[in-house]
């Protein structure tokens, strides 16, 4: 069954590759940067889906109402990830508009959720490896706030995002939302979903 919001025939018989982007290591598992791959994993549990390695990472094949949907977390590191992404994408025989990368985003305040189609990198490195393994960059993305260092505290952006979440974050229910705000992609696609979580 095809999407309903996907038009034309398509050679892939995958429906959506959904991407969460972050670092392999357990010390980066609970970091701001992973929530990529917190969500992935999040939508794997909701859907019975398991594991194994494929395309330089973890691919994980579920079914969302009926629709066929690969979950994948690059292992490259993140500044690689177009690697893993664009084997995924050419095994699945998906186009650009068929693959969504949840991915951390500094400049959205904490828990603020954003579905887009293109747009720019905002020196994002696993975004920019992506564009450049895709040759474009108008794939899906949902992007997830993690905000900003606060007042008074002098670590770099890029010092922030590698630090875990802190227990006032709630991370637990950016997870969740953000699960849920792909589950809405998949279903009544990227309007809808603009509608509702943005």
């Amino acid at each position: 069954m095809r999407l309903p919001w996907r038009r034309g025939d398509r050679a892939s018989s995958l429906d959506l590759l959904v991407v969460g982007l972050g670092n392999p290591g357990r010390e980066y598992a609970r970091t701001r940067h992973n929530v990529g791959w917190m969500v992935v994993d999040e939508l794997a549990r909701r859907h019975d889906g398991s594991w194994k390695s494929k395309f330089n990472g973890q691919v994980s094949e579920i079914r969302v109402d009926g629709h066929r949907v690969a979950l994948l977390k690059p292992e490259t590191y993140m500044n690689e990830s177009g690697r893993s992404v664009s084997a995924a994408a050419r095994f699945y025989k998906v186009e650009p508009d068929a693959v969504l990368i949840v991915h951390d985003e500094g400049d959205l305040d904490l828990g603020r959720l954003q579905a887009r189609k293109g747009g720019g990198l905002a020196g994002h490195n696993g975004l920019r490896s992506i564009a450049q393994h895709l040759k474009t960059q108008d794939f899906l993305r949902l992007r997830i706030g993690v905000g900003r260092p606060g007042r008074g505290d002098p670590r770099p952006l890029a010092d922030y995002v590698l630090a875990d979440f802190e227990p006032a974050d709630d991370a637990d229910t950016i997870v969740a939302r953000a699960a849920d705000a792909v589950e809405s992609l998949d279903a009544e696609g990227l309007e809808r979903t603009q509608a509702q979580f943005n």
